[in-house]
């Protein structure tokens, strides 16, 4: 059976507890992923501090769009289709730089605006004026119109039609703003490069673990797991490490993650961590404290630090820890591949240590040389391979489901409710076809 133009088959492959194996293995199903869901919903593009300087430049991809976000000369952040008019060919090559008031075509020297608009190009008397503007080359660089900057965190939408940014996010904008807010000036700057880490599975694997409460003690008991054995070990009166307090709550009791609580959004986001998280115990950092009085007030700033949310899911791929600045794009490359990159970011204002911790946390837990990465890695690819098999065709999603949820919007739940998954693909579901038009058969 083929999906394309068949918006019933693609709802029917979502059950309200379990989803079809297709949604991880199917090449026509990563397709059509590729050219509606990926085109319908928000997609982050990077941040505006990537950029600060007009002409300023990063190369990136939406779903399998390959785009270049660029500082233009009215301070304005816009996102480009990375592709010439002319002939195809991508104008941007290098991941980042500055290209000065204009780009320029490695192929024919075709130039265009930072804005997109065709600038120059050589020989322009070879074609006739009146013939030319009809063509679509004559328009330039295709703009991306629908661009939002959220605090400078930069999205865009692909199709002209759809859901507006607020609609689409809602009052899950909460978590951007907590983890800016955590900045004594209000401020963030993606700082320490970023850490990349092919996995061998579907992209929606890394997106349905960020809120799998199940995993962590099971999963992560030789890595987290052995390295608080190895610390309870140690002389009386050794300091903390503080990568022991990073690793430790990873094999939390099944109870600690049930209390901690998961949030429920609408369109697919949602996170982990609403009255406790596996970051709500770190040690002070000296000077941080005071510095958010200063700016906040000591009211503002209790509300501030003691939002401690572990993973938020914003659909369809990125995943955000704002106690700990890191900022996580899981970028499809091909139905059982995925690229992960993990970003890190600098409070402004705030003491170096916290800088420190954040980069430690990356290091440790999503860099390729991670010891807590390499347990899910695995487990990833043995799900990848076992979908294949012709045992049985449906995943299951049904801890703690309640018919009345199909109802229930931004909610609070159970720590290890598997709502937030089905909340996931329902969304996955009304994105895919949220453009899709039946076609009568030839």
């Amino acid at each position: 059976m083929s999906y394309r133009n068949n918006p019933e088959a693609i709802q029917a492959l979502v059950r309200p507890t379990e989803v079809h194996k297709d949604l991880f293995i199917s090449e026509e199903i990563f397709q059509l992923e590729m050219e509606h869901l990926f085109a319908n919903t928000w997609v982050y593009v990077g941040h505006a501090s990537q950029v600060p300087n007009a002409g300023d430049y990063f190369t990136t991809t939406v779903g399998d769009q390959p785009v270049v976000m660029v500082r233009h000369n009215d301070n304005s952040v816009r996102v480009l289709y990375n592709r010439c008019p002319h002939k195809g060919v991508m104008v941007v090559n290098d991941p980042c730089g500055n290209t000065g008031k204009f780009f320029r075509c490695p192929y024919h020297a075709w130039s265009f605006k930072t804005d997109g608009a065709l600038l120059a190009l050589p020989l322009k008397r070879g074609y006739d004026p009146e013939v030319f503007k009809q063509t679509e080359a004559s328009q330039g660089m295709a703009q991306v119109e629908n661009v939002h900057n959220h605090r400078g965190f930069i999205f865009c939408r692909l199709n002209p039609e759809g859901q507006s940014f607020e609609e689409f996010f809602g009052e899950s904008l909460s978590t951007l703003d907590n983890m800016v807010d955590r900045s004594p000036e209000g401020k963030l700057e993606v700082v320490g490069g970023v850490l990349r880490y092919m996995h061998d599975c579907n992209w929606k694997m890394l997106v349905d673990n960020q809120s799998d409460t199940c995993h962590p003690m099971v999963a992560h008991e030789s890595s987290a797991g052995t390295a608080v054995r190895v610390w309870n070990e140690a002389p009386e009166g050794t300091p903390k490490p503080m990568a022991v307090e990073q690793f430790a709550p990873f094999i939390s009791s099944y109870e600690f993650f049930e209390g901690m609580g998961i949030r429920v959004w609408e369109n697919g986001h949602g996170h982990t961590g609403v009255s406790d998280s596996i970051h709500a115990a770190y040690s002070d950092i000296e000077g941080y404290h005071e510095s958010m009085v200063k700016a906040y007030g000591e009211e503002r700033t209790k509300q501030i630090l003691g939002d401690v949310r572990h993973n938020t899911t914003y659909f369809p791929n990125i995943m955000v820890k704002g106690p700990i600045q890191t900022l996580r794009i899981f970028k499809p490359l091909a139905p059982n591949k995925t690229l992960v990159e993990s970003w890190t970011f600098r409070l402004v204002g705030a003491p170096d240590k916290l800088l420190e911790r954040t980069l430690m946390y990356n290091r440790l837990i999503n860099a390729p040389t991670s010891m807590v990465g390499h347990d899910d890695h695995e487990v990833y690819e043995r799900g990848q391979h076992g979908l294949h098999s012709r045992g049985r065709d449906w995943v299951n999603v049904a801890r703690l489901y309640e018919p009345s949820e199909l109802d229930r919007k931004n909610e609070v739940t159970n720590g290890t409710n598997e709502w937030q998954m089905r909340n996931q693909y329902r969304a996955w579901a009304n994105f895919m076809t949220a453009d899709m038009q039946q076609k009568e058969p030839a």
